[in-house]
């Protein structure tokens, strides 16, 4: 297993996986990704903030850092912190608990960099994903106000969120 960036020869594999994970989401629950923009996909591999975890020459899992989070974070998104966002595993690879892996990755990353904190955030009602992220080490520091703020993706819209936290230091 390897942590890599993503490449510009990864973007039709990383919409494949977001929408197998849209797919999914619709099975499991009540709320799904409403779809990404390419150019905000395309950025993120060009500013290598696109990550793949990549098993037996397959890509596995793929996720986005952000160095800030204004929009949901609010002033908290002015400390020394890494966001974790959008992580979705390959459905030939589903169960293979990534999440441990991504959290070990971004502690050594996060501190590499001068970072403080590593958080995440899932739709506030997601009660499987609560339970799960403060499994894998992330503190629950409560829901978000109502979002409506036009910087989001459209499925942010008039929703809270759960947010989550590891402090390094």
């Amino acid at each position: 297993m390897e942590i890599t960036n993503s490449t510009a020869n990864d973007i039709a594999a990383i919409f494949a996986l977001y929408d197998d994970a849209m797919a999914y989401q619709k099975k499991v629950f009540h709320k799904q990704w409403q779809g990404f923009a390419p150019s905000l996909v395309e950025t993120e591999v060009a500013e290598k903030r696109q990550w793949k975890i990549v098993v037996d020459g397959q890509i596995a899992c793929i996720f986005a850092l952000t160095f800030e989070d204004p929009a949901i974070w609010g002033e908290k998104s002015n400390e020394p912190a890494i966001y974790i966002h959008r992580i979705v595993t390959n459905s030939a690879f589903r169960g293979g608990n990534y999440v441990p892996h991504i959290v070990a990755w971004a502690k050594d990353y996060a501190k590499s960099i001068g970072k403080q904190y590593i958080r995440m955030d899932t739709w506030g009602d997601n009660q499987r994903l609560i339970d799960y992220y403060q499994a894998c080490g992330f503190a629950f520091l409560g829901l978000t106000e109502e979002l409506n703020s036009a910087s989001l993706p459209k499925h942010y819209s008039a929703i809270q969120l759960s947010l989550f936290e590891i402090a390094l230091f």
